[in-house]
């Protein structure tokens, strides 16, 4: 019989651990700003928070995807951590900035790692129209059928009634014939305003109270999104979202085929794949940051797909605070 050394034991059993330092640092940074209606300083001190994280870490990390975009100092190409081994990440200090702007809940950080070529480069389009189940509804969506059709096996294999549903989308202009097909098919509906990445991970957890999730929005944060479902086990279909002629070009140039579907097998290849998520404001995944006296408390989850492991983790900070006051702990 093969051995596997402890060293690589070690490194495949605690990357999602390692990734929760950054994603528990950018929450902590973050949730300050809570309700202050200032995205560019949240979105400012969550980067630094992840990036500082990311630097100590005991890996040779390179980004992949990083959905705050190419002007953050943690933009695709940059190289970060310490360590021989080597990773791909993909990561967003704050997956719902205007939501921490705005005082609103399901906002979260989120970082994901695999082993080189792991995660796969995402195409080169803003959006793409996505379409998200948990594990019991899984192998019953297409993203190229109509949604009535997609409801109705979805209700079918979760063995309920279409109407017991409950469909997910963006609050958005471009969705407006959408939801009125849900409503005209008598499932219920929930909107939400940002945050699609945590609007893709309750489709498949557990009480989260979401079955679908459906709609157009951003490319890099469906393959995070992928990378947490594939180890959730649920399902995510996409399709690249056309909005002009360059983009086309640039589809066609990059290799991609325009209309072709884009499963979780695409976005994410990697069979290691490992996932942290730590809340911000708070919502149906996980609880937000929460500020007591001298210390702070995150609520997050880590989850690795090799192994199928999730864990649930509530930790307490007693140095989350200014630097300057830290001395009072001691």
């Amino acid at each position: 019989m093969a051995t596997v050394s402890p060293a690589r034991l070690s490194r495949e059993r605690h990357r999602g651990l390692e990734l929760l330092r950054a994603t528990e640092a950018a929450a902590l940074a973050v949730g300050r700003w809570l309700g202050r209606g200032d995205k560019t300083s949240t979105r400012d001190v969550g980067e630094r928070a992840m990036e500082e994280a990311l630097l100590g870490m005991p890996f040779d990390g390179h980004v992949v995807i990083d959905a705050g975009g190419v002007a953050d100092p943690l933009s695709p190409g940059r190289r970060v951590g310490v360590g021989r081994d080597q990773v791909d990440l993909a990561i967003d200090s704050v997956d719902g900035v205007s939501l921490v702007a705005k005082g609103l809940s399901q906002a979260l950080s989120i970082a994901a790692a695999a082993e080189p070529g792991g995660i796969a480069k995402p195409p080169p389009c803003a959006y793409m129209h996505k379409l998200a189940v948990g594990p019991r509804a899984r192998g019953a969506i297409d993203i190229a059928d109509t949604p009535e059709n997609n409801l109705r096996r979805i209700a079918f294999a979760m063995d309920v009634q279409v109407a017991d549903l409950t469909v997910m989308l963006l609050d958005r202009p471009r969705h407006q014939s959408l939801i009125e097909r849900v409503r005209l098919l008598g499932s219920r509906l929930v909107l939400i305003s940002d945050g699609d990445i945590a609007a893709a991970l309750m489709t498949a957890w557990p009480g989260s109270g979401i079955d679908v999730f459906i709609g157009s929005g951003g490319t890099a944060e469906a393959v995070l999104a992928a990378c947490a479902l594939r180890c959730l086990g649920g399902e995510m279909q996409c399709r690249p979202w056309i909005r002009n002629q360059e983009e086309s070009a640039a589809l066609r140039a990059a290799g991609f085929d325009p209309e072709a579907k884009l499963g979780i097998a695409d976005l994410v290849p990697g069979k290691d794949v490992a996932v942290a998520v730590t809340g911000v404001t708070g919502g149906g995944l996980v609880r937000g940051v929460q500020y007591h006296n001298w210390w702070a408390e995150t609520h997050s989850l880590v989850m690795r797909a090799q192994s199928g492991t999730v864990r649930d983790i509530r930790t307490k900070h007693h140095v989350a605070l200014d630097p300057r006051d830290a001395h009072r702990l001691v």
